[in-house]
C-alpha cells in the first residue's frame, strides 16, 4: 500500500501480485513477451491496449520470480524481502506508465530516480522489515 500511496494511487486501486519460481516466469516471459528465459519481474497493465478502461481502478498484474529475486539478493548483498519489495516497486512503476526499455534514456533515468526515491522512503519508514 505504501508504494501505491507514494505514486498517488487512491485507496480503491487494485493490483494483482504473484510470486512464482523461475520455471513459471520463464514460460510467461516466453509465451507473452517472446523471451525464452527467466526474469525477475514482469508487469501486465490493465490500463493499456484492449483492457484499458474496463476497470479504471485495476492497474494490472505484477509477477515476481522468487528464485531470481533470491539469487539477486544474495549477489547484491541484500535481504531477500528487500529485493522482493524492490521488484514489486519496479513492476508497479511499469503499471503506472514508467518505462526503461522502450522510451529512451531520459525516461529510463526518470524511472530509476522515482524507484530510488520511493525505495529510500520505504526504508526510512521501516517498511522493508519482513516481520
Amino acid at each position: 500500500m505504501a508504494i501505491l500511496s507514494a505514486l498517488g494511487c487512491t485507496d480503491d486501486t487494485e493490483l494483482s501480485v504473484s510470486i512464482v519460481g523461475d520455471r513459471s516466469i520463464r514460460i510467461i516471459n516466453r509465451d507473452y513477451l517472446g523471451r525464452d528465459k527467466p526474469t525477475n519481474v514482469i508487469s501486465f497493465s490493465l490500463q493499456e491496449g484492449d483492457c484499458s478502461g474496463i476497470n479504471p481502478h485495476a492497474l494490472g498484474d505484477v509477477i515476481i520470480s522468487a528464485s531470481t529475486a533470491a539469487r539477486e539478493a544474495e549477489e547484491g548483498g541484500m535481504e531477500f524481502f528487500e529485493r522482493l519489495v524492490f521488484l514489486l516497486l519496479h513492476g508497479i512503476l511499469h503499471l503506472c506508465g514508467y518505462d526503461h526499455e522502450r522510451s529512451g534514456e531520459a525516461a529510463a533515468k526518470e524511472m530509476e530516480h522515482k524507484e530510488q526515491q520511493i525505495f529510500r522512503a520505504l526504508k526510512k519508514a521501516g517498511a522493508l522489515n519482513a516481520t
